[in-house]
């Protein structure tokens, strides 16, 4: 029992290099949001006419997340790295203000619950498309919630939230899956065991 529970705090055990990652996580992701609000900007008339591609794109805003959550593998990296890249965007200047704090917590708990309906012990590729999805349809619920109330019919904004969970599944959970992948085999993620499982 001893050893068990040994066990299970060294596990939740936060170290430098974890902290250090999720900053690098966040601060790299903060700037590419930044970028990507710009293009968002440029495509608010295709947004406007068709609300749907929108939420298409939206899992790129939940890579940072999911990313962390399946490197640091700790209790709160999701969030930490989310709310990092959030800051990072909202202080280069972004295109929703101060509100893309409040989407990055959203984003960041919705990671968080999906991994730790698994006690952070697993971390293959089902469990980051199911990250990538709650932490989405959250995020969905939020926007219509926040920016979209009454303005449309209960049919049009289920099929706007479902965009948001393919866009979750793919772009942020299996890109996610992907992007670790890619890391690890380059050497970057030695000092995590992602960097380990995925080396080769």
């Amino acid at each position: 029992m001893s050893t068990t529970l040994n066990r299970s705090r060294a596990a939740h055990h936060w170290r430098t290099v974890d902290l250090l990652t999720a900053a690098v996580l966040g601060v790299a992701f903060g700037v590419v949001f930044w970028g990507w609000g710009v293009l968002y900007t440029a495509l608010t008339p295709l947004f406007v006419a068709v609300p749907f591609v929108q939420s298409i794109l939206s899992g790129v805003w939940l890579l940072p997340a999911v990313v962390a959550a399946l490197v640091i593998r700790r209790p709160g990296a999701a969030l930490l790295a989310e709310m990092t890249a959030a800051s990072v965007e909202a202080l280069l200047g972004s295109h929703w203000s101060t509100g893309v704090l409040v989407s990055g917590a959203i984003q960041g708990i919705g990671v968080e619950l999906a991994v730790a309906l698994f006690a952070w012990r697993r971390f293959g590729p089902a469990v980051a498309v199911l990250a990538g999805v709650v932490a989405a349809v959250l995020e969905g619920v939020y926007e219509l919630f926040a920016y979209y109330s009454g303005a449309w019919t209960l049919g049009f904004q289920i099929v706007y939230v479902a965009c948001f969970a393919v866009s979750g599944a793919l772009v942020a959970g299996l890109g996610g899956w992907a992007l670790v992948r890619a890391l690890a085999r380059t050497g970057a993620l030695s000092a995590f065991p992602a960097g380990r499982e995925h080396r080769g």
